[in-house]
């Protein structure tokens, strides 16, 4: 029997907020949690971004949970100015091995952090937002650097269904895959978790030359598994 919700609101919402308080990075106390129908809701304030990131990680790690709605907001005590994050940045990007020399711009404001630039793989793309994600002060990251590389469509479908394939936490019987040619990768289906559906998620991108992947993935309870 499948089912889009295995426990109660309540329950979930218990087993959510036990989550946050067993992740050392998060003070749960400073979290609310809400459920609807397995859609959870964070809310309060943390003191990094970090923390923020932390918190919707925890929830996503929750049996039962379908969807998150993150609105934690970031309060830190104190904060270097806009042109001191923008130094660390610039600092952090030059040091990062996965970002490449020169590629990616960070500029701040109001400690919001926005990345520009082109690279060749998302995995840069990605390692551009952790080297400037956990600078003291941020409160946001905004991601803006582009793929670059050039995108085969059919090539692209069939590396991606061979990925989900060789991946022992995915169920590739359960997940179509189609791509536009301008290098957009389509995800339907249904997934046994939020981790499963991240899973797919991560190696659609890990195709050469994607710019956007549309995850309409749903998360389903099988409770045969």
């Amino acid at each position: 029997m499948t089912t889009s919700l295995k426990a109660s609101d309540v329950a979930l919402r218990n087993s959510v907020l036990q989550e946050l308080e067993w992740t050392p990075s998060v003070d749960a106390a400073n979290i609310g949690v809400a459920v609807s129908d397995g859609a959870v809701t964070l809310s309060g304030e943390v003191g990094t971004y970090p923390e923020k990131a932390q918190a919707r990680k925890a929830a996503l790690r929750v049996r039962g949970v379908t969807a998150i709605a993150d609105e934690i907001t970031v309060r830190a005590n104190w904060a270097p100015n806009d042109t001191d994050i923008a130094r660390l940045a610039g600092e952090s990007l030059e040091h990062a091995v996965d970002v490449p020399d020169g590629a990616v711009k960070a500029t701040v404001h109001d400690q919001v952090v926005e990345l520009t630039g082109v690279v060749s793989w998302e995995y840069q793309r990605r390692a551009a937002y952790r080297a400037v994600a956990f600078i003291k002060g941020v409160v946001a990251v905004n991601n803006h650097i582009r793929i670059g590389a050039p995108f085969h469509q059919l090539t692209a479908v069939e590396a991606i269904k061979a990925a989900l394939a060789r991946n022992i936490h995915v169920r590739p019987d359960r997940i179509h895959v189609s791509a536009t040619p301008k290098a957009t990768v389509h995800l339907t289906g249904t997934t046994s978790s939020w981790f499963e559906r991240e899973q797919a998620e991560k190696a659609a991108w890990s195709a050469a030359g994607v710019l956007d992947v549309d995850n309409q993935l749903r998360v389903e309870i099988d409770e045969t598994d």
